[in-house]
Protein backbone atom coordinates (compact mmCIF):
# COMPACT_ATOMS: atom_id res chain seq x y z
CA UNK A 1 0.00 0.00 0.00
CA UNK A 2 0.89 3.56 -0.60
CA UNK A 3 2.44 6.00 1.92
CA UNK A 4 -0.63 8.56 0.78
CA UNK A 5 -2.85 5.55 0.82
CA UNK A 6 -2.19 4.94 3.93
CA UNK A 7 -1.85 8.74 5.11
CA UNK A 8 -4.80 9.70 4.33
CA UNK A 9 -6.77 6.51 5.56
CA UNK A 10 -5.66 7.60 8.94
CA UNK A 11 -6.18 10.91 8.51
CA UNK A 12 -9.89 10.25 7.65
CA UNK A 13 -9.83 7.48 10.54
CA UNK A 14 -9.02 10.02 12.97
CA UNK A 15 -11.58 12.75 11.65
CA UNK A 16 -14.38 10.08 12.69
CA UNK A 17 -13.33 9.65 16.28
CA UNK A 18 -13.12 13.45 16.45
CA UNK A 19 -16.10 13.66 15.13
CA UNK A 20 -17.35 11.58 17.69
CA UNK A 21 -16.84 13.98 20.09
CA UNK A 22 -20.17 15.98 18.52
CA UNK A 23 -22.26 14.24 20.19
CA UNK A 24 -26.33 14.41 19.35
CA UNK A 25 -28.51 13.41 22.41
CA UNK A 26 -30.43 10.61 22.43
CA UNK A 27 -31.55 7.91 24.87
CA UNK A 28 -29.61 4.91 23.33
CA UNK A 29 -25.65 4.37 23.13
CA UNK A 30 -23.62 7.37 21.47
CA UNK A 31 -24.58 8.55 18.63
CA UNK A 32 -22.35 11.32 16.86
CA UNK A 33 -20.89 12.78 13.46
CA UNK A 34 -18.21 10.20 13.17
CA UNK A 35 -19.49 8.97 10.28
CA UNK A 36 -19.23 12.30 8.02
CA UNK A 37 -15.63 12.13 7.44
CA UNK A 38 -15.58 8.59 6.31
CA UNK A 39 -18.41 10.01 3.87
CA UNK A 40 -15.82 12.42 2.64
CA UNK A 41 -13.22 9.79 1.96
CA UNK A 42 -15.34 8.31 -0.75
CA UNK A 43 -13.76 11.50 -2.75
CA UNK A 44 -10.32 10.65 -1.87
CA UNK A 45 -10.24 7.05 -1.16
CA UNK A 46 -10.89 3.44 -2.75
CA UNK A 47 -13.80 1.79 -1.15
CA UNK A 48 -12.22 -0.78 0.91
CA UNK A 49 -10.11 1.88 2.47
CA UNK A 50 -13.24 4.53 2.80
CA UNK A 51 -14.74 1.22 4.91
CA UNK A 52 -11.56 0.61 6.74
CA UNK A 53 -11.47 4.20 8.26
CA UNK A 54 -15.15 4.17 9.09
CA UNK A 55 -14.25 0.91 11.40
CA UNK A 56 -11.45 2.62 12.67
CA UNK A 57 -13.28 6.10 13.68
CA UNK A 58 -16.22 4.35 14.72
CA UNK A 59 -14.32 1.29 17.36
CA UNK A 60 -12.23 4.83 18.52
CA UNK A 61 -15.56 7.12 18.99
CA UNK A 62 -17.28 4.11 21.28
CA UNK A 63 -13.98 3.48 23.01
CA UNK A 64 -13.80 7.07 24.23
CA UNK A 65 -17.75 7.11 25.10
CA UNK A 66 -17.17 4.31 27.32
CA UNK A 67 -18.34 1.62 24.77
CA UNK A 68 -22.04 1.96 25.93
CA UNK A 69 -23.20 -1.05 23.77
CA UNK A 70 -20.49 -2.93 24.88
CA UNK A 71 -19.29 -6.01 22.18
CA UNK A 72 -22.18 -4.41 20.25
CA UNK A 73 -19.70 -1.71 19.11
CA UNK A 74 -18.04 -4.13 16.89
CA UNK A 75 -20.86 -5.57 15.12
CA UNK A 76 -21.69 -1.77 14.68
CA UNK A 77 -18.16 -1.02 13.25
CA UNK A 78 -18.68 -3.98 10.75
CA UNK A 79 -21.67 -2.66 9.60
CA UNK A 80 -20.05 0.93 8.87
CA UNK A 81 -17.64 -0.84 7.13
CA UNK A 82 -19.73 -2.46 4.73
CA UNK A 83 -22.16 0.66 4.74
CA UNK A 84 -19.53 3.15 3.68
CA UNK A 85 -17.38 0.49 0.88
CA UNK A 86 -21.27 0.31 -0.42
CA UNK A 87 -21.60 4.37 -0.67
CA UNK A 88 -17.92 4.83 -1.82
CA UNK A 89 -18.54 2.05 -4.96
CA UNK A 90 -22.01 4.20 -5.77
CA UNK A 91 -19.86 7.43 -5.39
CA UNK A 92 -17.37 6.06 -7.52
CA UNK A 93 -19.77 4.80 -10.20
CA UNK A 94 -21.08 8.37 -10.25
CA UNK A 95 -25.01 7.32 -8.70
CA UNK A 96 -25.21 10.89 -7.40
CA UNK A 97 -28.43 10.59 -5.34
CA UNK A 98 -28.49 6.82 -5.07
CA UNK A 99 -25.59 6.99 -3.00
CA UNK A 100 -27.18 8.67 -0.32
CA UNK A 101 -30.67 7.08 -0.57
CA UNK A 102 -28.45 3.84 0.20
CA UNK A 103 -26.70 5.20 2.74
CA UNK A 104 -29.48 6.67 4.77
CA UNK A 105 -31.55 3.23 4.59
CA UNK A 106 -28.87 0.97 5.08
CA UNK A 107 -27.04 2.89 8.06
CA UNK A 108 -30.71 4.39 9.54
CA UNK A 109 -33.40 1.58 8.95
CA UNK A 110 -30.81 -2.07 8.18
CA UNK A 111 -27.81 -1.65 10.43
CA UNK A 112 -30.32 -1.75 13.61
CA UNK A 113 -32.13 -4.67 12.06
CA UNK A 114 -29.61 -7.15 13.94
CA UNK A 115 -30.31 -5.61 17.00
CA UNK A 116 -34.24 -6.40 16.89
CA UNK A 117 -33.23 -10.07 17.94
CA UNK A 118 -30.18 -9.60 19.73
CA UNK A 119 -31.06 -7.19 22.06
CA UNK A 120 -34.92 -6.83 21.98
CA UNK A 121 -38.14 -5.70 19.68
CA UNK A 122 -37.75 -2.79 22.27
CA UNK A 123 -34.70 -1.14 22.12
CA UNK A 124 -34.62 -1.55 18.38
CA UNK A 125 -38.17 0.80 18.13
CA UNK A 126 -36.78 2.64 20.60
CA UNK A 127 -32.79 2.76 18.78
CA UNK A 128 -34.36 3.64 15.28
CA UNK A 129 -35.48 7.00 15.16
CA UNK A 130 -32.77 8.79 16.96
CA UNK A 131 -30.11 6.31 14.97
CA UNK A 132 -32.17 7.41 11.57
CA UNK A 133 -31.76 11.43 12.45
CA UNK A 134 -28.01 11.19 13.18
CA UNK A 135 -27.88 9.14 9.78
CA UNK A 136 -29.73 12.35 8.07
CA UNK A 137 -27.68 14.65 10.13
CA UNK A 138 -24.17 12.78 9.38
CA UNK A 139 -25.50 12.89 5.19
CA UNK A 140 -26.35 17.05 5.35
CA UNK A 141 -23.52 18.03 6.88
CA UNK A 142 -21.90 15.39 4.41
CA UNK A 143 -23.24 16.49 0.90
CA UNK A 144 -22.92 20.27 1.62
CA UNK A 145 -19.28 19.94 3.02
CA UNK A 146 -18.26 17.15 -0.39
CA UNK A 147 -18.27 19.69 -3.22
CA UNK A 148 -16.51 22.34 -1.67
CA UNK A 149 -14.03 19.79 -0.34
CA UNK A 150 -13.69 18.76 -3.85
CA UNK A 151 -13.45 22.34 -4.94
CA UNK A 152 -10.80 23.41 -2.19
CA UNK A 153 -8.87 20.51 -2.93
CA UNK A 154 -8.88 21.02 -6.75
CA UNK A 155 -7.25 17.51 -8.14
CA UNK A 156 -4.79 18.23 -5.50
CA UNK A 157 -4.92 14.85 -3.74
CA UNK A 158 -7.46 13.27 -6.22
CA UNK A 159 -8.92 10.02 -6.06
CA UNK A 160 -5.61 7.17 -4.58
CA UNK A 161 -6.01 4.62 -6.56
Amino acid sequence: MKLRKMTLTALFAALCAVGGFIKIPSGVGSLALDTVPALLAASFLPPILVGAASLTGHLASAMYAGFPLGPFHLLIAIEMMIILYGFARLHIAGHQVLKWVFFIVANGLLAPLPFYFLVSPAFFVGAVPAILLATIVNAVVAAVVMPVLAKAAGGRFGFVR
